[in-house]
């Protein structure tokens, strides 16, 4: 990863908020000759200080034959991100440059059982139904449920390596800024509006 010291947070806790709000990542592994990567919903678990990422594959892919050879995973999470122009530093005959917050989570994969794998499906459905939802978990069919179990395999990532970069640039003067904050809001483009909100947060 690309990291500088100011692109950092010393607090945990934030790097931890921001996966839970980025839980749609792209997951990698290595099949013996190229890597492999699916884009998927995790649930992020906290243990203590150990943290585990929890959720499904489609078991016939070639992502889930690598994770059964190579239980060594690589999780991207992704926020926002935004072209930042020179044009509006107090300088600017300088580098223009990208603002982005990421987290990569390193660790050993488990494929789980049909069991496991139904009370994966479950947790994730109740999460994001209501208990009244017409789609909620406890109304679907049990065979259409079995049914479908059988193409699915859970996983469960129990986590080494945490890694982040929240690069907003934290190495500009005040008045760049503002300035760039100012840019961005004035864009139509919803990510680089995004940008700047957490700039602004940052300034807190």
């Amino acid at each position: 990863m690309y990291k500088l010291p100011y692109y950092q947070v010393d607090n945990q806790a934030e790097v931890i908020a921001f996966m839970q709000q980025n839980n749609f990542v792209t997951l990698v592994g290595f099949d013996g000759d190229y890597p492999v990567a699916t884009q998927i919903p995790v649930e992020i678990v906290l243990d203590g200080e150990q943290i585990r990422l929890i959720g499904h594959v489609m078991t016939r892919t070639d992502h889930c034959a690598a994770f059964e050879r190579n239980p060594k995973v690589l999780a991207i999470f992704t926020g926002a991100h935004a072209y930042i122009s020179a044009s509006v530093y107090e300088d600017p005959a300088v580098a223009s440059t990208w603002n982005y917050k990421t987290v990569q989570a390193k660790g050993n994969i488990k494929l789980l059982s049909s069991e496991e794998t139904y009370q994966v499906i479950k947790g994730i459905t109740d999460h994001y139904e209501g208990k009244d939802s017409p789609a909620a978990f406890h109304k679907m069919d049990e065979m259409y449920i079995q049914k479908h179990l059988k193409a699915i395999t859970g996983f469960e990532i129990e986590v080494t390596h945490l890694d982040h970069v929240f690069k907003i640039s934290q190495n500009h003067s005040a008045k760049n800024k503002e300035s760039i904050i100012a840019n961005l809001e004035s864009s139509g483009d919803v990510m680089s509006q995004e940008v700047a909100k957490e700039m602004k947060r940052a300034k807190m």
